[in-house]
């Protein structure tokens, strides 16, 4: 068992909503946290992080910065999530690969260096995204469709590559379809929440994308899984629950328990180039790999996020 009460732990991208539920949640451990934020972050997001938590400003792309920014960490454990693009699929391909491949090139060289000297590092988790497999059947099954997946793809293999050369020991978590409270609006699940809340009506594809739809707080314990579990050291791990729903059933679901009065419009939105129809986690191989498995199932999951929701709206 992990004593996370005497580590030094590393979060870049702690300001998003992913990071922000994992800075809470291993800051309830009492590890030492360092809170990696870009030099653009929102000062509102900035400011939800813990007092405890000490940030570190810097922009991936600065080898200078991010190589200071681990000096000063020395960390046992990292959590590197800092990425551009996840909820754009416009995202520039020439700054996704330069913050998404370049910025973690730039985090595992600063972190091989550092180990080299001191040797306290235990783990780093590389968070990458079920969009780098695409089809499965296809090229061994990594085929992204745009460019955030196509810079998580070289992302991993350059952690693959630090972990085979230099002995690094890195875990690459492979997220499948995250919602919860705190996510940005305008992706699906709070979009159509706050549709269905406000009685208005909601356009959208004909939804028939089979995803895998897992809670946030079932992602923070599979990163936590991750970071713990003995011998996985340069795998790649799916955190999902290896159930799919179709986007348009993730949506009946809202609109039935909000008794939302506007209309679904399903088929009012083209789907995307290239979108995938089918990504659903391998929950059992990370099952027997690290014996963690997401516990809340979706009407569960929108149920708490819905009243999130609303209580958000009531404090306002």
């Amino acid at each position: 068992m992990v004593d996370w009460s005497a580590r030094r732990v590393l979060i870049t991208g702690a300001a998003g909503f992913v990071g922000q539920h994992l800075v809470r949640r291993v800051a309830e451990t009492g590890a030492r946290i360092y809170a990696g934020v870009a030099t653009d972050e929102k000062p509102e997001r900035v400011a939800r992080l813990p007092a405890q938590v000490r940030r570190l400003t810097f922009d991936l792309r600065n080898a200078v910065d991010v190589h200071a920014a681990v000096a000063e960490a020395a960390p046992h454990v990292v959590f590197h999530l800092a990425a551009v693009g996840a909820t754009n699929p416009g995202v520039d391909p020439h700054l996704a690969l330069a913050v998404n491949a370049g910025g973690a090139l730039n985090l595992l060289e600063a972190l091989r260096k550092r180990a080299s000297e001191h040797g306290r590092l235990r783990r780093v988790v590389l968070v990458g995204t079920c969009y780098e497999y695409g089809r499965r059947e296809a090229f061994e099954g990594l085929d992204p469709f745009n460019a955030y997946a196509a810079s998580k793809v070289a992302a991993w293999a350059f952690g693959r590559t630090y972990w085979r050369a230099y002995g690094l020991p890195i875990v690459t978590v492979r997220p499948f379809q995250i919602y919860g409270p705190g996510q940005p609006d305008h992706t699906l699940i709070p979009a159509a929440i706050r549709a269905a809340l406000a009685g208005a009506d909601f356009p959208m594809t004909p939804g028939e994308q089979e995803r895998d739809f897992i809670y946030v707080d079932d992602i923070i314990h599979g990163f936590l899984a991750a970071a713990r579990a003995p011998g996985v050291e340069g795998q790649s791990l799916d955190l999902g629950t290896g159930q799919a729903h179709t986007l348009r059933q993730a949506v009946e679901y809202v609109w039935a328990m909000t008794g939302a009065q506007g209309q679904m419009l399903p088929g009012a939105l083209s789907y995307r180039p290239g979108d995938v129809m089918h990504l659903v986690a391998d929950a059992d191989r990370t099952a027997r790999l690290t014996g963690w498995r997401a516990r809340v199932g979706l009407e569960q999951g929108l149920n708490r996020t819905i009243a999130a929701k609303v209580d958000e709206y009531t404090r306002e």
